[in-house]
């Protein structure tokens, strides 16, 4: 296929691709012809493999219709059927979290969901650095001693064999609703709902822990109407005033926005505008979040905050926020999640530096290395997470960030790059003795180890990854949706190019080239990001940004491009400033109008 724009290389080492080959080309002219539909917006539906047929209800994702039965979740029926007999005894039950904006907002809407039928249940979210993830021992019993008859694990609970074991013990029973990877062997309880353990075949892997919540509180709903609870003076509740709970998890877990996912964001955020949900409001509030929520916002803006509390604070704090009533406690909270998403920031850049550099030293010429394995003694355990997605980003491969603790063990997380299963090789590492604990999904895994089986660990990973890694890094290509020029970029045809969305993992924004565009303003701004104005050839100008591209390849090329003509590749977006609106190019790669241009 020739390259796009024929550019063979980029400023970030890419290949240029049209998205489209020539049967999702034809696709595209026949939902032009068949709906009227704009053409770029039909190259963009087309190149996500939406059918002429389908175009009216992919631009229209509705739960109702995209929703399966609960019923077909192996143990639903046995989750829905004890959760309905805590209602209907008023048993005290506790919902068991993870300290994630996905464990937050799974433990949210339970908690809300069963206050609606006349429980009042408690939260418990364990400490990310005193206890770990997931249940534990002492934690079981504390919950046992405040008479919880029935603890409900969201996000979390899948591998958790001994306490589980000791609740049997206690005489109190266990619900998972999870979706982390199963072991063929599963924990006591009565029922663990995860469409990710080996004999479930309804296919919903791809949700995250609140939408299988969601799953599990409609049949829940269900079950007590089949029983007669449900009345005049308590009625049934309406689940799609949550949906924006569920929007906010699905998003900040970065699961595929495919299907019920893309359904679940899309309405989700129309419920977010109208700003009823009083925690959700607060933490827009202190975001500076004035205009209307977009997908972004929540992986970007709303959901680092609600980590913030789970990464270096109180871990409960977000799952709290979610389910309050009063404004000025939901204030007071979300204040102190933005201040530690500020001092979370501070201690994510220092270890980002650090492992940069570590990565760069044991990597240096040698890009064969499949992984990005770093390790550092006084890396907050908390930021883990973080700084392996930026590694990830930087090296363009798997990447682990490993906080090495005194007592000779390390805690760390893991990111993975499309098409390669990271979860799975932590499981085959547990099994294989070099993990003390493991456990995740395909793009993301959490780790613990002894210090001394470090070297084992990332050879191993170096060599059960190899492959797949190969394979994903081979096109190193960029997937172009079409052209057009700085007069087309108007906050009208960013509002076209959203109906095919919301976009995110699995559902990618339209990615458009400008071709040809003299580069009238480019400079250093904010924390890294650079700034630049590009002219047409019409005349029109564009205002662009290249997000952390500063002392990066893109950065540099971008600045070194001041006067000249290049290929730009990036997003639109609409900024908003003082009531006015304009669009924006984020800037993804640059490339040489002219062969003797960019190097």
């Amino acid at each position: 296929m020739t390259p796009f724009l024929g550019v063979e290389k980029s400023a970030t080492g890419r290949v240029w691709r049209d998205r489209l080959d020539e049967r999702a080309a034809q696709r595209a002219v026949a939902i032009v012809q068949r709906h009227g539909t704009p053409e770029l917006l039909a190259r963009v539906l087309a190149g996500r493999g939406v059918e002429p047929d389908d175009v009216p209800a992919h631009l229209d994702p509705t739960i109702r219709r995209l929703m399966p039965d609960p019923a077909v979740l192996t143990d639903m029926e046995a989750a829905a059927a004890r959760l309905a007999d805590a209602v209907e005894r008023g048993e005290r039950v506790t919902v068991f979290g993870d300290y994630d904006v996905d464990g937050a907002t799974a433990s949210a809407l339970m908690t809300l969901v069963l206050r609606q039928c006349g429980l009042d249940p408690d939260i418990y979210i364990p400490d990310r650095i005193f206890e770990g993830y997931g249940p534990n021992v002492e934690a079981i019993r504390q919950i046992a001693a405040r008479k919880t008859r029935l603890i409900v694990a969201v996000d979390c609970g899948t591998s958790s064999f001994e306490p589980f074991e000791e609740a049997k013990r206690l005489g109190v029973d266990v619900v998972v609703v999870d979706h982390h990877m199963a072991d063929e062997t599963l924990p006591p309880a009565v029922a663990l709902v995860n469409p990710n353990r080996q004999d479930d075949l309804s296919k919903l892997g791809h949700l995250c822990a609140v939408g299988l919540v969601f799953m599990t509180v409609v049949a829940l709903v269900r079950a007590l109407r089949r029983r007669g609870f449900w009345s005049e003076l308590r009625p049934q509740p309406d689940l799609l005033e949550y949906v924006d709970i569920v929007a906010l998890g699905t998003v900040a877990d970065v699961v595929p926005l495919i299907g019920l996912n893309r359904a679940f964001v899309a309405k989700g955020l129309i419920g977010m505008k109208r700003r009823e949900r009083v925690g959700l409001t607060a933490l827009m509030d202190v975001a500076r979040l004035n205009g209307p929520p977009e997908a972004w916002h929540l992986g970007f803006l709303l959901g680092p905050r609600i980590n913030a509390g789970g990464r270096i604070g109180r871990a409960d704090l977000g799952a709290r926020l979610l389910t309050l009533d009063d404004p000025v406690e939901a204030q007071t909270i979300a204040a102190e999640l933005d201040r530690l998403n500020r001092e979370r920031q501070v201690i994510e850049q220092t270890a980002v530096a650090e492992a940069e550099a570590e990565a760069m030293a044991a990597l240096g010429l040698e890009e064969k290395s499949a992984v990005v394995v770093t390790a550092a003694a006084g890396w907050h355990p908390g930021v883990v997470g973080l700084v392996a997605a930026r590694l990830k980003e930087r090296f363009g491969r798997p990447a682990f960030a490993i906080a090495m603790e005194p007592g000779e063990t390390g805690t760390g997380s893991g990111r993975s790059i499309p098409g390669v299963d990271l979860g799975r090789a932590v499981k085959q590492a547990l099994h294989a003795g070099l993990l003390v604990k493991g456990g995740g999904h395909a793009m993301a895994a959490g780790v613990t180890l002894r210090k001394s089986a470090l070297g084992a660990f990332r050879a191993f990973l170096e060599e059960t990854l190899a492959a797949a890694v190969e394979v994903a890094r081979r096109d190193h290509s960029l997937k172009i949706d079409g052209a057009l020029s700085a007069a087309a970029v108007t906050p009208d045809l960013c509002r076209t190019l959203a109906q095919a969305g919301p976009y995110g993992s699995g559902n990618p924004e339209p990615i458009l080239a400008l071709p040809s565009h003299t580069v009238a303003f480019a400079d250093e701004v904010g924390q890294a990001h650079v700034k630049v104005r590009l002219k047409g050839g019409d005349g029109a100008f564009v205002e662009a940004i290249a997000f952390r591209a500063a002392g990066q390849p893109l950065g540099r090329a971008l600045l070194e491009s001041r006067g000249r003509r290049v290929h730009v590749a990036g997003c639109l977006a609409v900024d908003r400033w003082q009531g006015a609106e304009r669009a924006q190019l984020r800037i993804l790669d640059v490339a040489a109008s002219e062969p003797t241009g960019l190097r």
